[in-house]
């Protein structure tokens, strides 16, 4: 594991050194011409469109139709990042044994049901901020085990060649979704309220679910009756896999830092709009347009950016600009909110992309095939735990020091990100590695201790 596979005269200590017959090429045609990935992301196309609905209708359920105060709309966003403190590392494990296809058909339509159950319930006068908890938490759960199984399921729909070109155009989809999602959210919200907008997001997913259930191509799984270790052995061996990788330890201390920190200022943006800065559903869904702009941009820009000044360069790029972004949203004045807020959505969102698209493809193209679900898993339980105590800091903060402050406690913490990527071998980092041979027998953990990770 600690040991890339040696070409002619390279060094396994050279993460640099890889040369441009190794780096990842664009095939002709790409893409465009293969038809099972195209079914995936025209899935994914839809429920991200669906999603910015979401995104923006629940907090706004809590605030307008519920009355709920800051802490109480924060703590919501704990709770629907509270199964992937939870859930994520079993999940990789299954994710390993069964069909990843079969569970992402299974998460949509799961989540499908639940978004479903809150406008019928404020159809009937019956919902309740606890309803939106529980909503919250079991689409997290789902979104848990879809997650894990959609980043594992790419590498076995795709060639290794194609990776990066694969996450440039879900990136890029992400990013259209950002853009146009918001504004037609806002509209949506303020024609027929927030709750009844959420079934778009319910129907949404219902589609993405047929897509999946298109897909032609089966994956290879485990013979029938083949002798597996037990979970907890599979769930230590990837535990002790991405711990003790030079490469991923790094990115994932450095991701999980920049979501605490982008949690404490996100978990409280849609009550400091409204209640300090007066901003409407369609204003707010403007606002949230910049963010999709910087995605779109990253993600056109993401893969030349890698192949100009190398995938550790453009890593570094991508981390140093979530407190930037931030900070300009933290800076916008009541007066006149909106340029500033835009701007800071562009440079975080075109920042966060491109990070997003070099990390993923890297940990994607030097991990094994049948540790990528248990990989992604503790990637996720690592990076994505943090927001969940981000959020519930930032509620925190926010009925203490006010609400402007915290976001500017965001916005300061989120420079911090970029420290553990500069202090690891992936800044030097040109093209992606060869993958790394095995340091152990499947399912077989070795008895040294596992390393800690450094402090940030």
């Amino acid at each position: 594991m600690r040991a890339f596979r040696r070409s002619r005269g390279q060094s396994p200590h050279d993460l640099s050194a890889a040369p441009p017959s190794r780096r990842l090429r664009r095939p002709r045609g790409g893409l465009w011409g293969h038809p099972d990935f195209i079914k995936l992301w025209a899935g994914q196309t839809i429920s991200e469109f669906g999603t910015q609905v979401s995104q923006l209708a629940i907090p706004l359920v809590a605030v307008l139709a519920l009355d709920a105060t800051a802490f109480e709309v924060a703590s919501l966003g704990t709770v629907e990042f509270l199964p992937f403190i939870l859930f994520t590392l079993p999940a990789g494990v299954w994710v390993d044994r069964v069909s990843r296809r079969m569970v992402l058909i299974a998460g949509d339509a799961g989540r499908a049901l639940l978004l479903l159950s809150i406008p019928v319930a404020y159809g009937l006068g019956a919902l309740t901020l606890a309803q939106l908890y529980a909503v919250g938490f079991l689409v997290g759960i789902l979104t848990v085990f879809f997650d894990v199984a959609y980043q594992a399921y790419l590498p076995s729909l795709v060639d290794r060649e194609q990776l990066v070109e694969g996450n440039a155009k879900l990136q890029t989809t992400v990013s259209g979704a950002w853009i146009a999602g918001p504004g037609l959210a806002g509209a949506l919200i303020g024609a027929i309220t927030a709750p009844y907008a959420i079934l778009v997001d319910s129907v949404s997913f219902v589609l993405s679910g047929g897509f999946s259930a298109a897909i032609k191509k089966r994956e290879q799984l485990p013979a029938a009756g083949e002798r597996r270790p037990r979970m907890r052995t599979e769930l230590w061996e990837g535990l002790r896999y991405v711990l003790g990788h030079r490469l991923l330890r790094p990115q994932a201390i450095s991701t999980g830092t920049s979501n605490f920190f982008s949690n404490v200022a996100f978990s409280i943006f849609v009550v400091y709009a409204v209640r300090s800065l007066h901003l409407s559903a369609a204003l707010i869904g403007v606002a949230f347009m910049g963010f999709g702009i910087g995605w779109l941009l990253g993600s056109l820009s993401a893969t030349r950016l890698g192949t100009k000044l190398g995938v550790g360069r453009a890593t570094v790029l991508g981390a140093a600009l979530s407190g930037p972004g931030t900070l300009l949203v933290a800076l916008a004045p009541r007066s006149f909110p909106l340029p500033l807020i835009i701007a800071g959505g562009i440079v975080g969102g075109c920042g966060a992309v491109v990070y997003n698209i070099q990390q993923v493809s890297l940990r994607q193209t030097i991990t094994p095939e049948r540790l990528q679900g248990r990989m992604n898993a503790v990637m996720r339980f690592l990076v994505w735990g943090t927001m969940p105590l981000g959020s519930l800091t930032g509620g925190a903060l926010a009925s203490t020091i006010g609400l402007r402050e915290t976001l500017f406690v965001g916005g300061i913490g989120g420079f911090t990100s970029v420290l553990p990527i500069i202090l690891s071998p992936i800044r030097s980092l040109e093209g992606f590695p060869e993958p790394e041979p095995e340091p152990f027998e499947p399912g077989i953990v070795p008895p040294a201790p596992m390393p800690a990770v450094p402090d940030a």
